[in-house]
């Protein structure tokens, strides 16, 4: 948890008593809990310093075995036992060895992927799964995604893959290779992405999604796309309102999209279990080494997904 506003070293882990599960909640015994650039945002004070939140219980995604049940222990997917493998999201306060959820945010973890790659699967997943309804992305569409072999960026790419669209992906030289095997055509950002874009797609760019937030992202879309309506962002929230592009998430003017990315959950974990969809683990720490990985996590240039590990 953060104790105080500031960097990772605010961050620290409390021993705190457990309470059983209430009337229509479940208590997990967490395996991984997934990071991600909200959690650190919390802290450092981006959505306001109220000394009155902290301290600040981080984690918004986990997978772990239900270790007991309250009444009315039915989830999304139907009744809930101990010792079902589960992911937990949205929840607050993943960083944890246990946690006490409510049955809502409860929904089967597939056998078929690890406890680490479920932590990892659904921030990412229904948050690419909102961009691309945000700009109705189908089949036959040349879909441009900016910060490709990021988190939300390796899921827009597979989940635009599987509804049949041709997807262009931004990154640095390092994330080529992995965004070829996940059936995407990667460019390098910098100076001439526009020209470099164009090169792979003559016939033009039919919708674009923004992961990262630059002005080079937002800008570049602007030229490429012809109806600004297809274009999506998770991060500018600033230069969507000026530009007239959607924006999607938590920031001023933006859909939270909370109705769909609860529905999509299920569809991520069926796709995820099926093999049509992975999570890419970056690197997994100890929950104790907490303010190392989140180091790691604000860096931003890690390909993938970092898991805590009690």
């Amino acid at each position: 948890m953060a104790t105080a506003f500031g960097g990772p070293e605010v961050l620290t882990v409390i021993e705190e008593p457990v309470v059983g599960p209430s009337r229509g909640e479940v208590s997990v015994t967490v395996r991984a809990a997934g990071t991600n650039p909200y959690d650190y945002k919390l802290y450092r004070g981006v959505y306001g310093e109220d000394p009155s939140q902290l301290p600040i219980h981080l984690g918004a995604e986990a997978a772990g075995i239900v270790s007991s049940v309250g009444e009315g222990a039915e989830g999304p997917a139907g009744r809930i036992n101990p010792g079902d493998e589960v992911i937990a999201f949205p929840v607050q306060g993943g960083y944890a060895s246990e946690l006490v959820v409510s049955t809502a945010s409860v929904v089967p973890k597939p056998s078929t992927i690890s406890f680490e790659e479920a932590a990892g699967l659904l921030l990412t997943g229904t948050t690419a799964a909102h961009a691309l309804a945000a700009v109705g992305v189908g089949a036959g569409d040349t879909v441009l995604v900016h910060g490709a072999a990021g988190g939300v960026g390796l899921m827009a790419v597979q989940l635009a893959v599987n509804a049949g669209a041709r997807v262009v992906g931004t990154s640095s030289e390092g994330g080529h290779e992995m965004l070829r095997e996940l059936g995407a055509e990667p460019v390098s950002h910098g100076d001439g992405l526009i020209e470099r874009v164009l090169a792979l797609a003559p016939d033009g760019i039919d919708a674009a999604i923004d992961t990262v937030g630059t002005d080079e992202a937002i800008d570049v879309s602007g030229a490429l796309v012809p109806d600004r309506a297809r274009i999506v962002t998770a991060v500018a929230f600033g230069r969507a309102l000026e530009l007239g592009i959607k924006a999607i998430g938590y920031g001023p003017g933006a859909d939270p999209g909370t109705e769909f990315r609860s529905a999509a959950r299920l569809e991520l974990v069926r796709q995820a279990g099926e093999g049509q969809l992975r999570v890419i683990v970056a690197r997994t720490y100890s929950l104790d080494d907490v303010a190392d990985a989140h180091r790691e996590l604000s860096d931003g240039h890690t390909h993938g997904k970092i898991i805590l590990v009690p």
